[in-house]
């Protein structure tokens, strides 16, 4: 039975500033204690979504860097665990739903924070709408295999089937994320159970197939894959930089529960930091051991082939799995369903923390008596992610895709934020602890400096007209527009905001502080 919380109401813009007068956070209503470090976890990997995410990256990567990928794999994985650091040190001292959205405030005050805020939520409601169709592919592709009829598998290439697939996964997840989260940790456990379990059986067969001498092209392992300086270009770095904000992204839903975790101030910080490692290790494995089975050659089955580079689990299942392969396919559908359900938890939460303190309508700050779960944010992150998906779906597929590219920008936009956020918050006591010198400073600083450059690096290039799909208006490259648009969308809203709103820009619902306060 779901737990009991002390249930406050939405305040008023007068009672916040008193009942938060100490720390400014105060309680929104959610379920206390549901969730512990292994659910967080699940979760976490659940939200990544690695079967997905790998099938769709590690062939555009072999193509970049060759045998190096472990090493670009690596390379990307820095920046995301300095950040992650951040995360941790900050729900340390502030364990808020609001995470990005409120630690900002709180260190830079609210106009920052109400962006960060906005690039979290515009981050994740988009990606939604990308696993969405993504699982509406793998359904029929799995259905394709299944029955043995390859045309079924073009079935979602028809923009109705396609669209009306998609609302019904995302009702669905909708609908899960609406319930309790011992409901969502529930079903999680299953998802990423399997999907995790095939991922190794996958790797591991791989592995004996070149141990038996059965391999498509066997390439012996060397620590030299390992090794980043063994990178040839600068290019081939930026590449891994960008690699990390699509395979990692997604782990810091394990702090957004924060309130409805046990133990708030650390176990969603021990539970993003074993998230991040954990996903690293799984991807070394997986990488290593196709890179040894089909090398990075331009064959049949070399990874280095374009024609089997958007989705290499499935063209590699055949024959390392034989009449298993079908696993494959189902985990990668697992994968992005299961991604969807526990995506929802991010931007319902920040939209709940950013009504609760008066930044949007109070509605938003609405939680479900029965389930204690932000009810009226998780439905409008659905009808949003769904009426943008269903637009773009009949519109062009080619903008559909150039603004998921563009979400890269979102991502390095609010992690960025949120690792400056820490090393400001907590700039009076650097120098007390040598910790505090490596967790509340240089880590954060270097993992928020890494995505600032790669925020602006990404909005220059977009500009060229043949980035992305190769659309552009009036000469700059659609993802750069677009990235503009989702950007100048939140000023606008957010200007909105404090004309109807002022109390919240005003500082008088969530006021600065240091970590000295």
């Amino acid at each position: 039975m779901t737990q009991q919380p002390d249930h406050l109401p939405p305040l008023t813009e007068a009672t916040r500033a008193v009942d938060g007068a100490e720390h400014g956070i105060t309680k929104k209503g959610l379920s206390a204690g549901a969730v512990g470090l292994i659910g967080a976890i699940v979760i976490g990997i659940s939200c990544i979504a690695p079967a997905y995410t790998l099938t769709a990256a590690l062939g555009p990567t072999v193509s970049e860097v060759g045998v190096q990928v472990p090493a670009i794999i690596l390379v990307g994985f820095i920046p995301m665990l300095l950040v992650a650091f951040g995360y941790r040190e900050l729900n340390r001292r502030m364990p808020d739903s609001g995470t990005s959205f409120t630690w900002a405030t709180r260190a830079f005050g609210p106009w920052i924070g109400w962006m960060a805020g906005w690039g979290l939520i515009a981050a994740t409601i988009l990606v939604l709408s990308n696993l969405a169709g993504i699982a509406v592919d793998f359904l029929f592709l799995l259905i394709s295999q299944i029955t043995g009829n390859p045309e079924i598998a073009g079935l979602a290439a028809n923009p109705l089937i396609n669209v009306t697939v998609c609302l019904l996964f995302v009702a669905a997840a909708t609908w899960v994320s609406y319930r309790d989260m011992q409901t969502t940790q529930r079903l999680q456990y299953w998802l990423v159970g399997f999907q995790v379990l095939v991922l190794l059986i996958f790797a591991g067969a791989a592995l004996v197939e070149v141990a038996n001498g059965n391999a498509f092209d066997a390439t012996a392992i060397e620590l030299s894959w390992f090794n980043p300086f063994a990178v040839e270009s600068f290019s081939a770095f930026a590449a891994g930089l960008s690699l990390s904000i699509f395979i990692f992204w997604g782990w810091d839903v394990t702090l957004t529960m924060n309130e409805e975790t046990k133990g708030s101030e650390k176990t969603p910080g021990r539970a993003a930091t074993i998230t991040v490692i954990t996903i690293v290790v799984l991807y070394l494995l997986i990488a290593v051991a196709l890179i040894a089975y089909a090398g990075v050659g331009t064959g049949e089955f070399g990874l280095g082939n374009p024609d089997i580079q958007d989705n290499v689990f499935f063209h590699l299942a055949g024959p390392i799995l034989g009449p298993l392969a079908v696993l494959v396919s189902l985990a990668v559908l697992t994968s992005s369903a299961s991604s969807l359900q526990s995506t929802f938890v991010s931007p319902a939460r920040t939209l709940l923390a950013m009504g609760h303190y008066g930044a949007l309508p109070e509605k938003f700050a609405t939680v479900s008596p029965r389930f204690f779960t932000p009810g009226y944010a998780t439905i409008v992150s659905a009808v949003v992610a769904s009426v943008f998906y269903a637009v773009m779906r009949f519109l062009s597929e080619d903008v559909l895709w150039d603004t998921i590219t563009a979400l890269g920008m979102m991502i390095c936009f609010y992690y960025g934020i949120t690792a400056f956020a820490c090393v400001w918050f907590f700039r009076k006591v650097w120098w007390r602890s040598v910790r505090n010198f490596f967790f509340t400073l240089l880590f954060p600083l270097v993992g928020g400096v890494i995505l600032g450059v790669l925020f602006f690096t990404t909005l220059i290039d977009s500009m060229n007209p043949d980035y992305g799909s190769g659309s552009n208006i009036f000469g700059l490259g659609l993802v750069f527009v677009l990235g503009m648009v989702v950007l100048l969308s939140g000023v606008v809203i957010m200007l909105w905001q404090w004309w109807k709103r002022p109390g919240f820009f005003r500082g008088e619902t969530l006021t600065r502080a240091t970590a000295e306060d």
